[in-house]
Protein backbone atom coordinates (compact mmCIF):
# COMPACT_ATOMS: atom_id res chain seq x y z
CA UNK A 1 0.00 0.00 0.00
CA UNK A 2 1.22 3.46 -1.25
CA UNK A 3 1.59 6.08 1.67
CA UNK A 4 -1.06 8.22 -0.14
CA UNK A 5 -3.18 5.08 -1.04
CA UNK A 6 -7.13 6.43 -1.02
CA UNK A 7 -9.07 5.56 1.58
CA UNK A 8 -11.89 2.89 -0.20
CA UNK A 9 -14.91 0.81 1.14
CA UNK A 10 -17.17 -1.62 -0.42
CA UNK A 11 -20.59 -1.78 0.62
CA UNK A 12 -22.74 -4.99 -0.53
CA UNK A 13 -20.01 -7.91 -0.56
CA UNK A 14 -22.38 -10.32 -2.84
CA UNK A 15 -21.21 -11.68 -6.01
CA UNK A 16 -20.11 -8.67 -7.35
CA UNK A 17 -19.38 -6.66 -4.15
CA UNK A 18 -16.88 -9.62 -2.54
CA UNK A 19 -14.69 -8.91 -6.40
CA UNK A 20 -14.29 -5.07 -6.02
CA UNK A 21 -13.04 -5.92 -2.57
CA UNK A 22 -10.54 -7.85 -3.88
CA UNK A 23 -9.57 -5.49 -6.52
CA UNK A 24 -9.38 -2.35 -3.82
CA UNK A 25 -6.98 -4.78 -1.51
CA UNK A 26 -4.38 -5.25 -4.58
CA UNK A 27 -4.60 -2.18 -5.60
CA UNK A 28 -1.50 0.20 -4.53
CA UNK A 29 -3.68 3.06 -5.11
CA UNK A 30 -6.28 2.04 -2.83
CA UNK A 31 -6.30 1.29 1.29
CA UNK A 32 -9.27 -0.81 1.53
CA UNK A 33 -10.88 0.50 4.80
CA UNK A 34 -13.80 -1.97 5.43
CA UNK A 35 -16.51 -3.59 3.40
CA UNK A 36 -20.34 -4.08 4.98
CA UNK A 37 -23.19 -6.01 4.51
CA UNK A 38 -26.56 -7.01 6.21
CA UNK A 39 -25.63 -10.32 6.53
CA UNK A 40 -22.83 -10.87 9.05
CA UNK A 41 -22.01 -13.93 8.27
CA UNK A 42 -21.15 -12.82 4.92
CA UNK A 43 -19.19 -9.54 5.74
CA UNK A 44 -17.03 -11.09 8.17
CA UNK A 45 -16.26 -13.59 5.86
CA UNK A 46 -14.87 -11.47 3.06
CA UNK A 47 -13.71 -8.97 5.22
CA UNK A 48 -11.27 -11.70 6.33
CA UNK A 49 -10.82 -12.71 3.20
CA UNK A 50 -8.91 -9.34 2.42
CA UNK A 51 -7.87 -8.40 5.90
CA UNK A 52 -10.02 -5.35 7.07
CA UNK A 53 -13.00 -4.75 9.26
CA UNK A 54 -16.78 -5.87 8.45
CA UNK A 55 -19.54 -3.55 9.26
CA UNK A 56 -23.18 -4.29 8.86
CA UNK A 57 -24.35 -0.72 8.31
CA UNK A 58 -22.74 1.69 5.59
CA UNK A 59 -22.86 4.76 7.35
CA UNK A 60 -20.08 3.07 9.72
CA UNK A 61 -17.67 3.80 6.68
CA UNK A 62 -18.69 7.66 7.14
CA UNK A 63 -15.22 9.84 7.99
CA UNK A 64 -13.17 7.02 7.09
CA UNK A 65 -13.05 6.52 3.08
CA UNK A 66 -12.76 8.91 0.27
CA UNK A 67 -14.43 6.74 -1.66
CA UNK A 68 -16.65 3.63 -2.32
CA UNK A 69 -17.94 0.95 -4.42
CA UNK A 70 -21.90 0.57 -3.89
CA UNK A 71 -23.15 -3.00 -5.13
CA UNK A 72 -25.97 -3.64 -2.88
CA UNK A 73 -29.34 -4.52 -5.03
CA UNK A 74 -30.46 -2.31 -7.28
CA UNK A 75 -33.50 -1.16 -5.65
CA UNK A 76 -31.05 -0.11 -2.60
CA UNK A 77 -28.64 1.58 -5.19
CA UNK A 78 -30.38 5.31 -4.98
CA UNK A 79 -30.41 5.76 -0.88
CA UNK A 80 -26.90 4.01 -0.22
CA UNK A 81 -25.10 6.25 -2.89
CA UNK A 82 -27.47 9.61 -2.13
CA UNK A 83 -26.01 9.39 1.37
CA UNK A 84 -22.36 8.50 0.43
CA UNK A 85 -22.76 11.38 -1.83
CA UNK A 86 -24.42 14.04 0.73
CA UNK A 87 -21.58 12.97 3.41
CA UNK A 88 -18.82 14.61 -0.04
CA UNK A 89 -17.60 10.64 -0.44
CA UNK A 90 -17.37 9.79 -4.14
CA UNK A 91 -19.08 6.62 -5.56
CA UNK A 92 -18.57 3.92 -7.63
CA UNK A 93 -22.77 2.17 -8.13
CA UNK A 94 -23.16 -1.29 -9.98
CA UNK A 95 -24.94 -1.12 -12.78
CA UNK A 96 -27.74 -0.18 -13.32
CA UNK A 97 -27.39 3.09 -11.98
CA UNK A 98 -30.80 2.83 -10.07
CA UNK A 99 -33.80 1.55 -11.26
CA UNK A 100 -36.04 4.15 -11.33
CA UNK A 101 -35.12 7.29 -13.79
CA UNK A 102 -36.46 9.64 -11.50
CA UNK A 103 -34.10 8.67 -8.68
CA UNK A 104 -31.31 8.60 -11.25
CA UNK A 105 -31.36 11.71 -12.10
CA UNK A 106 -31.65 12.74 -8.55
CA UNK A 107 -28.25 10.95 -8.38
CA UNK A 108 -26.88 12.82 -11.23
CA UNK A 109 -28.11 16.30 -9.82
CA UNK A 110 -26.89 15.73 -6.07
CA UNK A 111 -22.88 14.37 -7.39
CA UNK A 112 -22.72 17.55 -9.35
CA UNK A 113 -24.07 19.92 -6.95
CA UNK A 114 -21.75 18.25 -4.15
CA UNK A 115 -19.04 18.11 -6.90
CA UNK A 116 -18.57 14.43 -5.95
CA UNK A 117 -17.44 12.04 -8.85
CA UNK A 118 -20.05 9.39 -9.57
CA UNK A 119 -19.14 6.55 -11.53
CA UNK A 120 -21.51 3.62 -13.14
CA UNK A 121 -20.15 0.09 -13.29
CA UNK A 122 -20.94 -0.70 -16.99
CA UNK A 123 -18.32 -2.76 -16.84
CA UNK A 124 -17.93 -3.29 -20.67
CA UNK A 125 -16.99 -0.11 -21.46
CA UNK A 126 -13.70 -1.73 -19.99
CA UNK A 127 -13.55 -4.39 -21.81
CA UNK A 128 -10.55 -4.75 -23.75
CA UNK A 129 -12.49 -5.56 -26.99
CA UNK A 130 -14.29 -2.44 -26.79
CA UNK A 131 -10.96 -0.38 -25.72
CA UNK A 132 -9.10 -1.83 -28.59
CA UNK A 133 -11.60 -1.25 -31.23
CA UNK A 134 -13.80 1.95 -29.59
CA UNK A 135 -11.34 4.23 -32.53
CA UNK A 136 -11.97 2.03 -35.16
CA UNK A 137 -15.87 1.72 -34.80
CA UNK A 138 -16.89 5.23 -36.36
CA UNK A 139 -20.39 6.31 -37.16
CA UNK A 140 -21.88 3.01 -37.18
CA UNK A 141 -25.38 2.31 -39.56
CA UNK A 142 -26.58 -0.90 -38.12
CA UNK A 143 -25.45 -2.61 -34.94
CA UNK A 144 -26.52 -6.55 -33.89
CA UNK A 145 -26.07 -7.98 -30.70
CA UNK A 146 -26.57 -11.01 -28.53
CA UNK A 147 -25.81 -11.65 -24.92
CA UNK A 148 -27.51 -14.69 -23.96
CA UNK A 149 -26.54 -16.68 -20.33
CA UNK A 150 -27.73 -19.52 -18.60
CA UNK A 151 -30.51 -19.21 -15.90
CA UNK A 152 -28.82 -17.97 -12.42
CA UNK A 153 -31.15 -16.50 -9.81
CA UNK A 154 -28.45 -13.33 -9.16
CA UNK A 155 -29.92 -10.33 -10.79
CA UNK A 156 -33.92 -11.69 -11.01
CA UNK A 157 -34.90 -8.47 -8.59
CA UNK A 158 -34.75 -6.78 -11.89
CA UNK A 159 -35.95 -7.93 -15.94
CA UNK A 160 -33.57 -9.34 -18.26
CA UNK A 161 -33.34 -5.73 -20.00
CA UNK A 162 -31.67 -3.91 -16.70
CA UNK A 163 -29.86 -7.12 -15.79
CA UNK A 164 -28.16 -7.90 -19.14
CA UNK A 165 -29.06 -5.71 -21.72
CA UNK A 166 -28.42 -2.45 -20.32
CA UNK A 167 -24.32 -3.29 -20.72
CA UNK A 168 -25.05 -3.09 -24.49
CA UNK A 169 -27.30 -0.41 -24.58
CA UNK A 170 -24.35 1.47 -22.79
CA UNK A 171 -21.85 0.80 -25.18
CA UNK A 172 -23.94 0.92 -28.15
CA UNK A 173 -24.86 4.71 -26.84
CA UNK A 174 -21.39 5.42 -26.28
CA UNK A 175 -20.48 4.62 -29.89
CA UNK A 176 -23.31 6.18 -31.85
CA UNK A 177 -23.74 9.33 -29.90
CA UNK A 178 -27.05 10.28 -30.93
CA UNK A 179 -30.40 10.28 -29.58
CA UNK A 180 -32.83 7.77 -29.41
CA UNK A 181 -35.65 8.22 -31.90
CA UNK A 182 -37.54 5.20 -31.25
CA UNK A 183 -37.62 1.58 -29.87
CA UNK A 184 -39.74 -1.19 -30.46
CA UNK A 185 -39.39 -4.55 -28.43
CA UNK A 186 -40.58 -7.51 -27.29
CA UNK A 187 -39.72 -9.68 -24.36
CA UNK A 188 -41.24 -12.86 -22.44
CA UNK A 189 -41.11 -14.49 -18.75
CA UNK A 190 -39.71 -18.04 -18.87
CA UNK A 191 -38.57 -18.26 -15.33
CA UNK A 192 -39.02 -15.44 -13.44
CA UNK A 193 -42.18 -13.05 -13.05
CA UNK A 194 -39.86 -10.68 -15.06
CA UNK A 195 -39.18 -10.63 -18.75
CA UNK A 196 -36.31 -13.08 -18.88
CA UNK A 197 -35.63 -12.92 -22.91
CA UNK A 198 -36.22 -9.47 -24.76
CA UNK A 199 -35.38 -8.60 -27.90
CA UNK A 200 -35.16 -4.12 -28.75
CA UNK A 201 -34.94 -2.21 -32.22
CA UNK A 202 -33.43 1.07 -31.37
CA UNK A 203 -33.93 3.81 -33.63
CA UNK A 204 -31.36 6.84 -33.60
CA UNK A 205 -31.84 10.14 -34.64
CA UNK A 206 -28.97 9.81 -36.89
CA UNK A 207 -30.40 7.10 -38.72
CA UNK A 208 -28.76 4.29 -36.87
CA UNK A 209 -30.53 1.27 -35.91
CA UNK A 210 -29.53 -1.08 -33.30
CA UNK A 211 -30.93 -4.72 -32.79
CA UNK A 212 -30.13 -6.00 -29.47
CA UNK A 213 -31.15 -9.39 -27.91
CA UNK A 214 -30.66 -10.59 -24.33
CA UNK A 215 -31.81 -13.84 -22.50
CA UNK A 216 -30.73 -15.26 -19.07
CA UNK A 217 -32.46 -18.46 -19.79
CA UNK A 218 -29.95 -19.90 -22.73
CA UNK A 219 -28.52 -23.44 -22.92
CA UNK A 220 -25.33 -21.56 -23.82
CA UNK A 221 -23.13 -18.62 -23.34
CA UNK A 222 -22.89 -15.91 -25.76
CA UNK A 223 -21.37 -12.14 -25.95
CA UNK A 224 -21.04 -11.09 -29.53
CA UNK A 225 -21.23 -7.53 -30.90
CA UNK A 226 -21.35 -6.12 -34.40
CA UNK A 227 -20.93 -2.82 -36.15
CA UNK A 228 -22.12 -2.38 -40.09
CA UNK A 229 -20.80 1.09 -40.72
CA UNK A 230 -19.70 3.12 -44.51
CA UNK A 231 -15.95 1.98 -44.43
CA UNK A 232 -15.71 -1.13 -42.29
CA UNK A 233 -17.96 -4.61 -40.65
CA UNK A 234 -16.62 -5.07 -36.98
CA UNK A 235 -17.85 -8.47 -35.56
CA UNK A 236 -16.35 -8.62 -31.50
CA UNK A 237 -16.54 -12.14 -29.72
CA UNK A 238 -16.31 -11.02 -25.75
CA UNK A 239 -16.16 -14.55 -24.93
CA UNK A 240 -13.71 -15.37 -27.50
CA UNK A 241 -11.61 -12.46 -27.12
CA UNK A 242 -11.45 -11.78 -30.94
CA UNK A 243 -12.86 -9.39 -33.22
CA UNK A 244 -12.99 -9.52 -37.09
CA UNK A 245 -12.44 -6.75 -39.62
CA UNK A 246 -13.48 -6.40 -43.13
CA UNK A 247 -12.50 -3.31 -44.78
CA UNK A 248 -14.52 -1.88 -47.92
CA UNK A 249 -11.89 -1.61 -50.82
CA UNK A 250 -11.05 1.20 -52.60
CA UNK A 251 -13.45 3.12 -55.20
CA UNK A 252 -13.60 1.35 -58.42
CA UNK A 253 -11.97 -2.60 -56.31
CA UNK A 254 -14.32 -5.53 -56.70
CA UNK A 255 -15.19 -7.80 -53.61
CA UNK A 256 -12.09 -9.94 -54.17
CA UNK A 257 -10.30 -6.70 -52.63
CA UNK A 258 -12.10 -6.42 -49.72
CA UNK A 259 -9.29 -6.54 -46.71
CA UNK A 260 -10.23 -8.99 -43.64
CA UNK A 261 -8.31 -8.67 -40.44
CA UNK A 262 -8.30 -10.72 -37.04
CA UNK A 263 -7.49 -9.01 -34.57
CA UNK A 264 -6.92 -10.86 -30.80
CA UNK A 265 -7.43 -9.61 -27.65
CA UNK A 266 -5.37 -9.81 -25.06
CA UNK A 267 -6.46 -10.92 -21.95
CA UNK A 268 -7.65 -8.34 -19.01
CA UNK A 269 -8.90 -7.61 -16.51
CA UNK A 270 -11.97 -5.44 -16.66
CA UNK A 271 -13.13 -4.75 -13.04
CA UNK A 272 -9.83 -4.20 -11.99
CA UNK A 273 -8.98 -1.51 -14.96
CA UNK A 274 -12.45 0.14 -13.52
CA UNK A 275 -11.85 0.73 -10.51
CA UNK A 276 -8.33 1.88 -11.33
CA UNK A 277 -9.89 4.44 -13.39
CA UNK A 278 -11.96 5.30 -10.26
CA UNK A 279 -9.34 5.79 -8.13
CA UNK A 280 -7.55 8.18 -10.87
CA UNK A 281 -10.42 9.65 -11.09
CA UNK A 282 -11.33 10.22 -6.93
CA UNK A 283 -7.35 11.91 -7.04
CA UNK A 284 -7.06 14.25 -10.11
CA UNK A 285 -10.76 14.89 -9.55
CA UNK A 286 -11.70 14.36 -13.35
CA UNK A 287 -14.58 13.03 -14.83
CA UNK A 288 -14.95 9.03 -15.31
CA UNK A 289 -15.21 7.47 -18.27
CA UNK A 290 -18.62 5.98 -17.34
CA UNK A 291 -20.17 8.84 -15.45
CA UNK A 292 -23.97 9.24 -13.90
CA UNK A 293 -25.03 11.15 -16.76
CA UNK A 294 -23.78 8.41 -18.67
CA UNK A 295 -25.51 5.59 -16.51
CA UNK A 296 -28.28 7.99 -16.94
CA UNK A 297 -29.21 7.58 -20.58
CA UNK A 298 -28.50 3.74 -20.38
CA UNK A 299 -31.61 3.49 -17.84
CA UNK A 300 -33.96 5.87 -19.75
CA UNK A 301 -33.18 3.84 -22.96
CA UNK A 302 -33.65 0.56 -21.13
CA UNK A 303 -37.12 1.72 -19.62
CA UNK A 304 -38.40 3.35 -23.03
CA UNK A 305 -37.75 -0.77 -23.68
CA UNK A 306 -39.08 -2.23 -20.63
CA UNK A 307 -41.82 -0.12 -21.08
CA UNK A 308 -43.05 -2.19 -24.40
CA UNK A 309 -42.44 -5.29 -22.82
Amino acid sequence: MAENAIAAGVVGVGYLGKFHAEKYAASAKAHLVGVVDIDETRANKIAGTVGVPAFTDYRALFGRVQCVSVAVPTRLHYQVARDFIEAGIDVLVEKPLTADIAEARGLVEAARSRGVILQVGHLERFNPAIRRLEGIIKEPKFVECHRLAPFVERGTDVDVVLDLMIHDIDVIASLVRSEVQRVEAVGVPVLTDKPDIANARINFVNGCIANVTSSRVSLKRERKIRFFQPDAYISIDYDQRRAQIYRKPAPGAGWLDIRAENVEIKDGDALADEIDSFLDCVRARTLPLVGGADGLRALEIASMISAQL
